[in-house]
């Protein structure tokens, strides 16, 4: 007889495979509510963002007017290859202004699902329990990215099927399933990218750091290579992507490079993983000294070192982006004269000029992709809590204030740090441009005034993380929101009451508009009263 609860000796004897359904389901069953929010808000996006270009530039002299304009070089980098504006129609302008920046958001939806069922299942322990019933080697692996299939062929069908049916000019039943198909194939890359990564370093954030870091080098290709002569944009899956040319010629031969490299990049994480032990990574940890250092022996200089390299990350990733932003504030001016509904967006920061209200709405994104870093950090308590590392730690006399306490400083500091590189970055690449020695100090300022609402994004974090440590997840909208409504609303012309709902939306409109100081403060207040209300809940629940 069996014992209850054993596994019986010819059902341990399956393939590599085996159990792979079950995970299937049971991935599922867990992101049923992330992958629906995803989908929706990348396909409503891009409806949204479709309609409105439809309604911006009803003539073909007014497109005829935004092609010239997206016509230099600093427009090519920051949206696509120039073919798109031989004939500028709404599926064409679509198609090179979103393509570039919505594949970089379906890769991260794509790494991170893979990374959640993969790497962090180790990272937790959960794989190790799971591979010791009747469940393969390659099991886990496989669901993670049938998962991801799935997630990206749904999504490129909802957007064939939604741009389809919205009738616009130049939007083709072809074209329309060419772009959702460009985005799916670009998706199932990074998939692949998430699969090799996962395989490389023990932890679940170096896997997803790692991709997205692969996320940035596309995206600086193809960057490079649409102002160059094309050729770097070759090497970019989202280079890939935009030069599918829906709407503007429909080309599927390009989507076969990303089906390649993603057989490719799978067969490689699956190479690579049996190279290794369940819960290990490619890569050897490093050798730590005999004795630690005074900094680890304090709840702070531990979540310091454990958030360094996120830290580290963001505050180079956000130097940089300044600096770009900076490099093109001297041209802002000509990139983008005769385009009505930035003009509008910027005559509405009440700038005294052209290079500042730009400034102004450029420190909108800056302070957003900031916003990004203090989620991570703000919610690394619950990671460590989940992974089983909190409670050891809180046995000892440490109380539970000061651990999460720390966590929660690190995320104001760093997120704090982040804003000063950028808007520095920003201050020095913009003198350059401009010739102005003043706008580094403006431009510094500008983006620092941005902190308080990043407090109050950790606050949110704090709150969530404290009472309704399940729902966590939830604290990602403050940024996304922000994103639509503070930087695409603005463009697209959403009602001015949906920016009262973000934390951005309060903060003056700086270097356009003089400082006023009653919002920051205000913001500042909420912050730490939700940063307290956290704490408190925190105190209340079972940690574990």
């Amino acid at each position: 007889m069996t014992a209850v609860g054993s596994v019986p000796r010819a059902a341990a004897t399956g393939g590599p495979l085996t159990g792979t359904g079950t995970l299937v389901r049971f991935a599922l069953r867990r992101d049923r509510v992330r992958l629906p929010v995803w989908l929706l808000a990348l396909v409503l996006g891009t409806l949204a963002t479709a309609q409105n270009l439809a309604q911006l530039y009803p003539e073909p002299a007014d497109r005829a007017a935004a092609a010239r304009t997206m016509g230099s070089p600093a427009a090519l980098a920051m949206t696509g290859p120039e073919q798109y504006l031989e004939s500028y129609t709404p599926g064409a302008m679509l198609g090179h202004q979103m393509i570039g920046f919505v594949a970089v958001l379906v890769g991260l939806m794509s790494v991170l699902l893979v990374v959640r069922h993969t790497r962090a299942e180790e990272e937790t322990g959960r794989a190790e329990l799971l591979r010791s019933t009747v469940v393969g080697r390659h099991a886990a692996l496989t669901a993670a990215l049938l998962t991801a299939l799935a997630a990206n062929l749904l999504l490129g069908l909802l957007l064939a099927a939604g741009l389809a049916a919205l009738g616009l000019h130049g939007v083709t039943a072809g074209g329309a399933l060419l772009y959702g198909a460009a985005h799916a194939a670009t998706g199932l890359v990074f998939a692949a990218v998430a699969a090799v990564t996962a395989q490389i370093t023990p932890y679940a954030r170096g896997a997803s750091g790692t991709a997205l870091a692969v996320i940035g080098l596309a995206y600086a290709l193809r960057a490079a290579g649409d102002v160059g002569g094309g050729a770097l944009s070759w090497l970019s899956p989202i280079g890939w992507a935009q030069r599918s040319y829906p709407f503007a010629g429909d080309d599927w031969a390009p989507l076969l490079l990303s089906l390649a490299a993603a057989a490719l990049l799978a067969w490689t994480g699956y190479a690579l993983s049996v190279r290794r032990d369940l819960g290990a990574g490619l890569r050897a940890a490093r050798q730590g000294t005999a004795t630690a250092s005074a900094a680890l022996t304090r709840p702070f200089g531990l979540a310091l070192r454990l958030q360094r390299g996120v830290l580290l990350g963001f505050a180079a990733a956000l130097l940089l982006l300044g600096a770009m932003y900076g490099s093109i504030l001297g041209q802002a001016g000509d990139m983008l004269e005769g385009v009505d509904a930035l003009d509008q967006a910027l005559a509405a920061t009440g700038g005294a000029s052209f290079e500042e209200s730009f400034a102004s709405v450029v420190m909108v994104v800056v302070a957003i992709v900031a916003a990004v870093y203090v989620v991570m950090a703000a919610l690394r308590p619950r990671a460590e809590e989940t992974a089983g590392r909190a409670e050891p730690l809180l046995a000892t006399a440490l109380s539970r204030a000061r651990w999460a306490g720390s966590h929660l400083a690190v995320a104001l500091l760093g997120g704090t740090l982040t804003l000063l590189l950028a808007g520095l970055g920003f201050g020095l690449a913009g003198a350059a441009s401009t010739g102005d020695a003043g706008l580094v100090l403006r431009l510094t300022g500008a983006a620092l005034a941005y902190a308080p609402a990043l407090w109050v994004t950790a606050g949110v974090a704090a709150v969530l993380f404290g009472w309704a440590p399940r729902a966590t997840a939830l604290a990602w909208l403050v940024p996304v929101y922000a994103f639509v409504v503070g930087y695409l609303g603005k463009i697209l012309r959403f009602p001015d009451w949906t920016d009262n709902l973000s934390p951005f939306g309060h903060i003056p409109q700086l270097p356009a508009t003089a400082l006023s100081w009653p919002p920051l403060l205000t913001l500042t207040a909420l912050a730490a009263a939700l940063l307290t209300l956290g704490l408190a809940g925190l105190r209340r629940r079972d940690v574990g």
